[in-house]
């Protein structure tokens, strides 16, 4: 999948940065994460995609830390009311750690081949969500702290 080692690339490149800056940082997990995030679309393309690839990378024993990353990239996360409601196990699919984040950022920023701004995203989940909706609110505010950390 083209996609995944340009999200890959993105992600191992926004790691390095963060590294060059003092941050502690798997880059291994990043790339494998990467690599790996959209694996559940072997077999679903909704919003279920990140807990079927969960299931199937835990199904095959994958270390739960690559697990979790596979889980926890759709949209900027989604926690567990969100996700009942939505049909997923009731439980978070938040990006808790470091990597788990930049996986997940470095998605919303690679666009069909092709790496896109934050705005470019933005966009897209507005008009997809609304303005004012969690959904938006999350993505606004992991790359807030995705630009605080890498310095932008």
């Amino acid at each position: 999948m083209g996609h995944c080692r340009d999200v890959a690339e993105v992600a191992v490149r926004l790691a390095g940065v963060l590294r060059d800056r003092g941050h502690e940082v798997d880059l291994e997990l990043v790339e494998v994460g990467a690599l790996l995030h959209d694996l559940g679309r072997a077999r679903t393309h909704g919003i279920d995609h990140g807990v079927v690839g969960g299931e199937m990378a835990r199904g095959r024993g994958l270390p739960e830390v690559l697990v979790r990353v596979i889980e926890r990239h759709i949209g900027a996360g989604i926690p567990a009311d969100e996700a009942a409601a939505q049909g997923l196990p009731a439980r978070d699919f938040l990006p808790l750690t470091l990597e788990e984040k930049l996986v997940a950022y470095a998605d919303k920023l690679t666009d069909r081949g092709v790496e896109v701004g934050f705005d470019v995203t933005l966009g897209q989940y507005v008009a997809e969500h609304g303005e004012g909706s969690s959904v938006v609110e999350r993505m606004r505010g992991l790359h807030e702290e995705m630009s605080g950390l890498l310095g932008l």
